[in-house]
């Protein structure tokens, strides 16, 4: 791996550091404002709807302007939404500044482009895993630093307010815009020919994309295990707290567990993985994993049985996004990356949308076994993803040769 490739690795690390400080709190952020359940999932489907139409658009220009600048405006307008968000004083204003984040959000998907620009094939996985190794990296101090914004905070005229991680995150999206304006070179080569139509921005591509050779299934794949997995992730924070009793200090614990078997998995276990296996025979076991371990969380309300099945999951789950972003790369050519790779993200944004609004409609605050609902249906779901990604195998698939 080369300097470009550890700079590009540095600013997502920081990147996704800023993005994980906010994963403990937003449910309870939006509690905060006396939202209800389904009123907290649509703060969640604000930016994951906004981002689905505003990623394509950021991949194409990448492609067409270079990678550089758009990182920069993708950077900037998370710095602004969350420093925003973090002195909300009502429901409204942070609706709109999750908007805000939404919409300049394609940092992660130029970030992949970069990375496709600066590896050989044969090492994309390995450097795909890596990527995902820092967003773990992220994971394990993201949620720390948040427990200790919200203990310093207490001391401030924030008090007892979970605004104090946005400011944080804020502050730290900001470190990530200086190093990508200082340090990184700009990795386009070829750019793509400039549209005759102004308003040419790849939307269009959201539609196209789906009937792409190869790359539509992948992008119906990654929508699909997105969708599933977001189903679980906003279960998981009111099922941990409510049903099983912990507070929100052993919610970061959780956190922290999450990232350190995912950042183990994306370092050292993809990079012997691709030793003996296919990029989609990895996929598939991660897929079967999650599914088998969506299904056993909320059989019995233990916290020693919950956080077991939680490394099981845990251990295998951080290999799916990584396996799904080298086959598209590997399937795309390189005057394309930005825009396959934006659409990637984006896909896997609207997910993120529908997922929470699911999991939302599904559950009943007055019925705290409900919280446990959505699992069974992610696990569910994740196994007739995993059926449907088999049987569609040939049709994506790439041998690399190590």
């Amino acid at each position: 791996m080369n300097r470009k490739f550890w700079i590009i690795a540095l600013i997502s690390f920081i990147n996704s550091l800023s993005f994980t400080i906010l994963i403990p709190v937003l449910y309870q952020y939006g509690r905060q404002f006396k939202l209800d359940d389904f009123q907290t999932s649509l703060l969640f489907a604000i930016y994951a709807i906004a981002q689905f139409f505003a990623t394509p658009i950021i991949g194409k220009l990448s492609d067409r302007f270079g990678r550089k600048p758009l990182l920069i405006i993708s950077l900037a307008g998370t710095v602004v939404a969350n420093l925003m968000a973090g002195t909300a004083g009502s429901a409204t204003v942070l609706f709109f500044a999750r908007f805000i984040d939404g919409i300049t959000g394609g940092n992660a998907s130029v970030a992949q482009a970069v990375i496709s620009d600066v590896t050989s094939p044969e090492n994309r996985a390995k450097a795909f895993g890596i990527n995902g190794a820092a967003f773990g990296l992220g994971f394990i101090l993201g949620p720390a630093i948040s427990l200790l914004a919200q203990k310093v905070a207490l001391n401030t005229p924030l008090g007892k307010s979970f605004g104090a991680s946005f400011l944080v995150s804020g502050t730290i999206a900001a470190i990530a815009l200086v190093l990508t304006i200082f340090l990184l070179p700009e990795t386009l080569k070829n750019k793509a020919q400039k549209a005759q139509n102004i308003f040419d921005l790849g939307l269009e591509n959201l539609i196209k994309g789906l009937f792409m050779p190869k790359i539509g299934i992948l992008l119906v794949i990654n929508f699909l295990t997105g969708l599933t997995f977001n189903i679980f992730t906003f279960a998981f924070q009111p099922y941990f707290l409510t049903v099983i009793k912990q507070n929100s200090d052993a919610l970061t614990l959780m956190f922290l567990l999450f990232g350190v078997l995912g950042v183990i998995m994306q370092t050292l276990g993809i990079s012997l993985m691709t030793k003996r296996l296919q990029l989609v025979q990895i996929l598939f076991l991660g897929l079967l994993i999650r599914s088998i371990s969506f299904a056993l969380m909320p059989i019995w309300e233990n916290v020693y049985y919950f956080v077991a099945v939680c490394i099981l999951f845990s251990l295998l789950n951080s290999v799916v996004q990584p396996m799904i972003s080298a086959l598209l790369s590997l399937n795309t050519s390189a005057e394309e990356q930005g825009t396959i790779l934006g659409l990637n993200s984006s896909y896997l944004s609207i997910s993120n949308g529908f997922g929470p609004i699911i999991a939302g409609l599904v559950v009943n605050q007055n019925n705290p076994s409900s919280y446990g609902y959505p699992l069974y249906l992610a696990g569910i779901c994740t196994f007739l993803v995993l059926i449907f990604a088999f049987v569609k195998r040939k049709s994506y698939a790439v041998r690399v040769i190590q």
